[in-house]
């Protein structure tokens, strides 16, 4: 069981996701797909292909080989093949010419067939990858962390944090074993949590979607996988001459950062299993499979409409052994990878939640407390800079008095809270932004219960 911590807290307003105000240099993935030539070369079948370029046409009515290519994320010399493949099938009018390239529609044999494959999907959009190649990809992309206390300081510089919390966060994350973050509300379990993903400086390639037996599951979602341009990566003039700006990589795949996915109270069992839309026939893929490479946090965990117990059930042996299981609804199971590090954070007490089968599971278990004064200080201080503030001397003491009438300890929360109050109060009263006895009295007032209420 990992050592205990002792308090950390967000020490500014603007509350940043990414690794600061420096911008820093990008490592290249470790793994790039080679884009397929031929038809013989891709790893998924033709007949998918040649249904999704049809499928194409028949929804924007003309297309022409370059518009083709950008739609399905192929290669153009690729696409040619296609083009030519369903032209000499007859699936395909050649219109005009534009340049060198071809404007082209569907024929009548064409629109017959787009009819009769629109009974078993509609789907039309990036072209997948197999299964196989997306798990072997997971597979080479896990990350090898370097971490020391002085990288993870500087992943946390924004926040106060004690020696003592770092070096439980530091094993714990080259480990990538579960952490359970565990402590009273507002100590910055979520904060911390956050800021976890700054140490990591490598990028990674993502599939746009995967097929499993002939059915697609959109996987690179842009509100998860946020995409790197080559010019970001460490040595990137070295990297574009290898290729990156010329689709010598896989127009299918997407360099990423590693994903970060949090969830909190709105979790319900429906988000850990594919969604399909009816629409089109696809699969959205789940939590889960989106952060493969990354993290997965559990936020508020407890307080979720689907109860811890079903939760842990349902992931006790994916923790244990890697491996995901899902459903295409045909009853016919298939495995995933399961190569993400998951995060719990509660407020709630552990043993309340899991059994000892389950917490053996998560080999990392933090605890984040109340504040010493003198980081409550260090808080306050870091808060009011960050808001442009002033204040008068001794404001932060008294700030401690004024809680610990209304609270047995001291929450890093409160001195970022408080500090926020006061400045909508001298905003709206036309006041210039100064933090004194009379302010932090009206604030505390507004933020804490009354006795009796």
């Amino acid at each position: 069981m990992a050592a205990g911590s002792l308090t950390t807290e967000a020490s500014t307003a603007d509350n940043q996701t990414g690794s600061g105000t420096r911008k820093r240099l990008l490592t290249a993935p470790v793994w790039l797909p080679d884009p397929p030539r031929t038809l013989d070369e891709i790893d998924i079948s033709e007949s998918l292909i040649l249904d999704l370029a049809v499928r194409h046409v028949s929804v924007r009515g003309t297309c022409s080989i370059g518009k083709l290519a950008q739609l399905m994320k192929l290669p153009l010399e690729f696409t040619e093949g296609v083009f030519r493949r369903l032209n000499d099938q007859q699936y395909f009018e050649v219109r005009r010419m534009a340049g060198d390239d071809y404007i082209f529609s569907l024929s009548p044999s064409g629109k017959r067939l787009a009819a009769e494959r629109a009974q078993s999907s509609r789907y039309a959009g990036p072209a997948p990858v197999s299964l196989k190649s997306w798990t072997a990809a997971v597979r080479a992309q896990l990350p090898h962390l370097d971490i020391t206390q002085e990288k993870l300081q500087r992943a946390v510089s924004d926040i106060v944090v004690e020696p003592e919390l770092l070096d439980a966060l530091g094993p714990a994350l080259i480990s990538q074993g579960a952490i359970f973050l565990y402590g009273p509300s507002g100590t910055g379990k979520t904060t911390v949590a956050e800021r976890l993903m700054r140490v990591f400086e490598d990028t990674i390639t993502v599939p746009w979607a995967v097929e499993v037996d002939g059915q697609v599951i959109l996987l690179a979602d842009p509100a998860v996988h946020q995409r790197v341009h080559p010019a970001d990566i460490e040595g990137s003039e070295d990297f574009t001459r290898s290729g990156i700006n010329k689709l010598d990589i896989d127009p299918r795949w997407i360099m990423c950062r590693r994903p970060f996915v949090a969830v909190g109270g709105e979790l319900v069992t429906s988000m850990l299993d594919l969604q399909k839309d009816e629409l089109s026939g696809a699969f959205s893929a789940p939590l889960q499979m989106k952060a493969n490479n990354g993290m997965l946090l559990i936020d508020d965990f407890g307080r979720q409409m689907i109860s811890p117990r079903d939760l842990l059930n349902r992931w006790i042996v994916p923790l244990d052994r890697r491996v995901d299981f899902l459903s295409l609804g045909s009853g016919a199971k298939f495995d995933i990878p399961f190569e993400l590090q998951v995060l719990f954070s509660t407020n709630l007490a552990p043993h309340e939640l899991a059994d000892e089968a389950f917490l053996r599971r998560i080999p990392n278990k933090i605890l984040l407390d109340a504040a010493t004064p003198r980081q409550f200080d260090e808080i306050f201080r870091l808060n009011a800079a960050a808001l442009d503030m002033e204040y008068e001397p001794g404001a932060a003491a008294l700030l401690r008095q004024e809680c610990l009438k209304h609270s047995p300890d001291l929450r890093p929360c409160y001195p970022r809270d408080i500090c926020n109050a006061i400045r909508a109060i001298t905003l709206y009263e036309g006041r210039r932004l100064f933090i004194g006895a009379a302010e932090i009295e009206r604030a505390v007032h507004g933020y804490f219960l009354q006795t009796g209420a």
